[in-house]
């Protein structure tokens, strides 16, 4: 962002799109939603318009279409822009696993790729599916159900995350502890806060401190950050004193603490950082 305009730029800080956007989304399948005077419409990676704005609201392309909003109520859209599910729910998440959330009546249920309701309306929250399970929020108590809408973990927990690579974060009477998919907690509540494991390790809050533990448990990086996120590439953000840096998985301080905010490493091997009040990459 320039002044009040958004733009584009590549891993070399050359720009793709000039700022002339009030708003941009990233790119996902090759595509990026833009902004034009409360209108939305995408562009490729030359910055050339692919689908004119003309949208209320829309979202970032998955599975091959896109979430868009229509006189206050949503459906999908293909990469030619042509709606393949007409704008008809109250809200929709992305798709995941051929399956998208959508909301009717202020229930939560799920459809396919051709707008079919296949998971009925029913639920208070439903979040997207994370391999074959999804959470769901009855009465107040999270749990999953399976693709069929069958449950396979009771609602008990106060909040959950979705599963990632086998294993999630669930909440039980306020503390934080690890879940399997099959339903097996593998490191008891026990924790002020959690993040989901990424790299083999999950970031936990002890007394107020944020440290690492992993998959049985076992604290590998004493609780001492004020702040900590999961890994990614190998590195993770921590806060000490208001100020971001980077450890390693060893809990070295790699990138010392000096940024006001930030954002993980990506596969190319950078990351976003907000220093003195202005982003750029490191």
């Amino acid at each position: 962002k320039l002044g009040d305009k958004w733009g584009i730029i590549d891993e070399n800080g050359c720009y793709i799109i000039n700022p002339q956007y009030d708003n941009v989304l990233p790119f996902e399948e090759g595509m990026a939603a833009v902004e034009i005077k409360d209108k939305w419409g995408f562009v490729d990676y030359n910055g050339k318009m692919i689908i004119n704005p003309q949208y209320e609201g829309i979202g970032a392309f998955k599975e091959g279409l896109a979430v868009i909003q229509v006189e206050g109520k949503c459906g999908f859209i293909n990469k030619k822009g042509n709606i393949v599910i007409e704008p008809k729910f109250d809200w929709v998440g992305p798709f995941k696993e051929g399956r998208a959330t959508v909301e009717i009546n202020g229930k939560y249920g799920y459809i396919d790729k051709k707008g079919e309701v296949i998971i009925e309306p029913k639920y208070d929250i439903a979040r997207f599916f994370s391999g074959s399970v999804a959470a769901v929020r009855i009465d107040g108590k999270w749990g999953y159900i399976n693709k069929s809408g069958r449950i396979v973990v009771e609602p008990q927990f106060y909040e959950v995350y979705p599963f990632f690579n086998g294993l999630t974060a669930v909440n039980k009477y306020g503390q934080w502890g690890y879940m399997n998919d099959a339903g097996k907690m593998i490191v008891e509540p026990q924790f002020d806060d959690a993040w989901p494991f990424k790299d083999g390790l999950a970031s936990v809050k002890i007394d107020g401190k944020w440290g690492y533990i992993d998959k049985k448990g076992k604290i590998v990086v004493e609780p001492q950050f004020d702040m900590a996120w999961p890994f990614s590439e190998g590195l993770a953000a921590i806060m000490i004193n208001r100020k971001l840096g980077f450890i390693d998985a060893n809990g070295k301080i790699v990138i010392n603490p000096q940024f006001e905010s930030g954002r993980p490493f990506t596969k190319n091997g950078l990351a976003a950082v907000e220093y003195n009040g202005y982003w750029g990459y490191i």
